[in-house]
């Protein structure tokens, strides 16, 4: 039976020879070879390892692909999203943003353990989590793009960074600009990081006061397109199951394309967020600055949905630094043997 949710490009796909183009080592420490010696083989484990969990849960790329932002957005981009509660801490994925939604773990668990078996005690659990979000992305038919490594992994989880620095999914435009800059992101960053929700689903509780009480006016959301609103209230019903989910994108949802940028033309964007990203600020109403910002907005919104090639380029670009955000290096921080638990509590 083919997978609908998952878009598998040819195996002589020429995205899979991965000739991305190369990127210069950070400053940071983090380097696109940084395992070529100690783990050569780990892109190619790793990649396997996901090609078997696609083929069985079409879903898991696009969920891969939000857990390794959801890690990035709250003390950078080391694996801390991936630790299980303990006695003493909270868990990442109890907090609101990740709970009953986070999910793929169990693909990073048999990714871990796989190149473990290969190169045991080397390769961090960030980094292949950063490898997995940009291998679903290529499964998906987007364009490759050459993953900075040498990510080490925090010791404990953020619960509270978590809740307060994540983007919400009712966030206004100034709320994202304001909180992708937090993390040293532009507008343009965080315009570009939003097309990944050209794939996966977003659960009723999201969206459904757009549908039945935007804003408490006790009507739908007036920038909701008539048509897609119908086929959301039929998805998430009054009173339904809050964990039902909904496509992002109802047109393409298997392929990594552009036809985001185009549902937000059209008034189809699912999440308020994403809607928000065509608002006007008028510089009465803000900064001079975010203003200008909403343009920016504005602009590649339009220019992305023309160009499908400019979008995906970008889009690459836009995820080596999110990737480069805040990340353990030296001996700061730890290589754990099981990405649920820091070593030192390991049975």
């Amino acid at each position: 039976m083919p997978n609908y949710f998952f878009f598998r490009p040819p195996a002589d796909d020429p995205a899979f020879a991965f000739q991305a183009p190369a990127w210069d080592d950070q400053g940071d420490g983090l380097a696109s070879n940084y395992y070529a010696h100690s783990c050569p083989g780990v892109e190619e484990i790793a990649r396997a390892v996901l090609e078997e969990a696609v083929g069985r849960d079409g879903r898991v790329g696009a969920s891969l692909l939000r857990l390794h932002f959801h890690d990035c957005f709250v003390s950078g981009c080391d694996g801390s999203i991936l630790l299980d509660a303990t006695p003493e801490l909270q868990s990442e994925k109890a907090a609101t943003p990740n709970r009953n939604s986070a999910r793929g773990f169990e693909v990073i668990d048999a990714i871990k353990a796989a190149v473990e078996r290969e190169c045991e005690g080397v390769v961090s659990c960030a980094d292949l989590l950063a490898i997995a979000a940009r291998d679903s992305v290529v499964l998906s038919g987007g364009h490759p793009w050459e993953v900075l490594l040498g990510r080490r992994d925090s010791l404990e989880p953020n619960f509270k960074g978590a809740n307060t620095d994540i983007p919400a999914p009712n966030s206004t435009l100034s709320q994202l600009i304001a909180a992708f800059a937090n993390k040293g992101l532009s507008t343009a960053d965080m315009v570009t990081l939003s097309g990944s929700h050209t794939v996966g689903f977003s659960r009723c509780s999201s969206f459904t006061q757009r549908l039945y009480d935007h804003q408490r006016s006790g009507s739908p959301d007036p920038d909701l397109d008539p048509e897609l609103l119908r086929h959301l209230q039929r998805l998430c019903p009054r009173g339904g199951d809050a964990n039902a989910i909904a496509m992002l994108d109802v047109y393409s949802p298997a392929r990594f394309d552009n036809s985001y940028f185009a549902n937000l033309q059209l008034r189809r964007g699912v999440l308020s967020s994403d809607q928000a990203l065509l608002t006007v600020l008028s510089p009465s109403s803000s900064s001079e600055n975010l203003s200008e910002d909403s343009l920016v907005s504005g602009v590649l919104v339009e220019a992305y949905a023309y160009d499908e090639s400019r979008f995906l380029e970008a889009f690459g670009e836009a995820m080596v630094k999110l990737g480069s955000i805040a990340p353990l290096t030296g001996d700061r921080g730890e290589v754990r043997r099981d990405c649920r638990v820091v070593n030192s509590d390991e049975q």
